[in-house]
C-alpha cells in the first residue's frame, strides 16, 4: 500500500484540460472543492444539484476565474433529471469524460428505533440509501435506452449504462474517460447509529469492483474514494461533537483525491481504492489488497485517533472544537451532557 504526497496530486493535470466534468451534489462541501479544482485546470464542468442557487454560484466562481461551466437543478433520485443533466453536457460541450457521483446525506431518520402508529409499524424513511446508493445506481445501471436515438442513431441500444453510455460517447482512443465514486471509511467500517449510511457505503465500494472488470475493457478508469470525516455539513453535529479533538479530513485534500484517481495514467491503479483516514496523506489501496490488511490499517488508525484523546492537549483540541462548533456557553453546555451521556452509554 502506498501514499500519494499533496505535491503529486495534480501532476496529471494536463490530462484535463478540456474535458468534460459531470459532477453531482457540487453545490457546496466535497463536490464545490472537487469541481473548482477541476475548472482551474481547464476542465468544462457541469454540475448537478437539488441547491441550484448554490449551483449557480460555483458555477458562476468558474466563470468569473475564465473557466466554462453549466449547472441544472437535479434529484439524483430521480432517474429523468440525471438523464437531463447528462444530455445538458452533451448539448454544452459535446461529450461526457469524468463522472463524478458525489451527491450523498448523512443518516437520516431513526432506522434502529421502530415507531408506532395505531399499534402498527411506520414504514422507516430510507433517504438515504435512496440518495446515496439509488441515486449512484441511476448514474450506471443498466437501462432501455431510446431517446439519444433522435439526435444519434449510433448511440442506440438495447441497453446500456447510462454514464457509460455518454462516456463512450464519441470516445477516441487513449482518451481519459473517469468514472469516481465517493465511498467513506464507512465502506470498510460500521458506523454505530448509521446503519443506511453504512450500508450505502459498503455498497458503492461493492459497485465499483463489480464495474471495473468490464469497464477496463473498455477503456473507462473507476475508483472508490473513502475519506474519514470532513468538516462539511454532511456530518451532524453530534457526531463533530462526539469526534472533537480528534483530526477530520481536510476537503481540499479530499478533492485532490478525486482528481489524482481520475487522472492517474497507470493503469494498475485502476479499480483501486483511496484512502484519506485522517489529516494525513492519501493512501492508493491496489485491488488486489481488498483483505484485512487494509481493515487492520483502518482500526490502528481508529486506535490511534482514540489513543490520542489524553492529556492536557486533547482536552484543549476538544473544548476547541466544542466552542467552535456550537460559539454558544450554554449550548455548550447542554451539549457536553449529551456527550457525557454518550460516553457512557456506548464505550464505559
Amino acid at each position: 500500500m502506498s501514499h500519494i504526497s499533496d505535491d503529486k496530486l495534480f501532476s496529471h493535470s494536463a490530462r484535463v484540460k478540456g474535458k468534460v466534468v459531470v459532477i453531482t451534489g457540487a453545490a457546496n462541501g466535497i463536490g464545490k472543492e472537487t469541481a473548482l479544482r477541476f475548472a482551474s485546470y481547464g476542465a468544462r464542468v457541469v454540475v448537478g444539484d437539488l441547491d441550484l442557487a448554490g449551483a449557480r454560484s460555483v458555477v458562476s466562481e468558474i466563470e468569473k476565474a475564465g473557466g466554462h461551466a453549466s449547472c441544472i437543478k437535479c434529484d439524483v433520485t430521480n432517474f429523468d433529471e440525471q438523464v437531463e443533466m447528462f444530455e445538458m453536457a452533451i448539448h454544452n460541450f459535446g461529450s461526457v469524460d469524468i463522472v463524478i457521483p458525489n451527491a450523498g446525506v448523512s443518516e437520516m431518520g431513526t432506522f434502529q428505533q421502530l415507531k408506532i402508529k395505531d399499534g402498527k409499524p411506520v414504514k422507516p424513511s430510507v433517504t438515504t440509501m435512496n440518495v446515496n446508493l439509488t441515486g449512484v445506481l441511476y448514474s450506471t445501471c443498466y437501462l432501455p435506452y431510446i431517446w439519444q436515438a433522435k439526435n444519434n442513431p449510433t448511440s442506440l441500444h438495447a441497453a446500456a449504462h447510462l454514464a457509460i453510455h455518454y462516456l463512450l460517447l464519441n470516445q477516441k482512443e487513449g482518451d481519459l474517460k473517469s468514472l469516481m465514486f465517493i465511498g467513506s471509511v464507512a465502506s470498510w467500517l460500521g458506523i454505530p447509529m448509521g446503519s443506511m449510511y453504512s450500508g450505502s457505503k459498503h455498497a458503492v465500494l461493492g459497485v465499483m469492483r463489480s464495474l471495473h472488470p468490464t469497464l477496463e475493457m473498455k477503456g473507462i478508469r473507476v475508483g472508490c474514494i473513502h475519506p474519514f470525516f470532513a468538516d462539511t455539513a454532511i456530518v451532524p453535529t453530534p457526531v463533530k461533537l462526539v469526534l472533537a479533538g480528534i483530526p477530520l479530513t481536510p476537503v481540499h485534500r479530499i478533492a485532490g483525491g478525486i482528481f489524482y484517481a481520475a487522472t492517474d495514467p497507470d493503469i494498475a491503479t485502476n479499480g483501486s481504492a483511496w484512502l484519506l483516514l485522517d489529516d494525513g496523506p492519501l493512501f492508493m489501496v491496489p485491488r488486489e489488497e481488498f483483505k484485512m490488511g487494509v481493515y487492520k490499517m483502518i482500526d490502528d488508525r481508529a486506535n490511534s485517533a482514540r489513543a490520542a484523546l489524553t492529556g492536557i492537549g486533547a482536552w484543549v483540541r476538544f473544548f476547541r472544537d466544542v466552542w467552535r462548533i456550537t460559539g454558544n456557553s450554554i449550548v455548550f453546555a447542554i451539549l457536553l451532557v449529551g456527550l457525557a451521556k454518550v460516553v457512557y452509554d456506548y464505550i464505559l
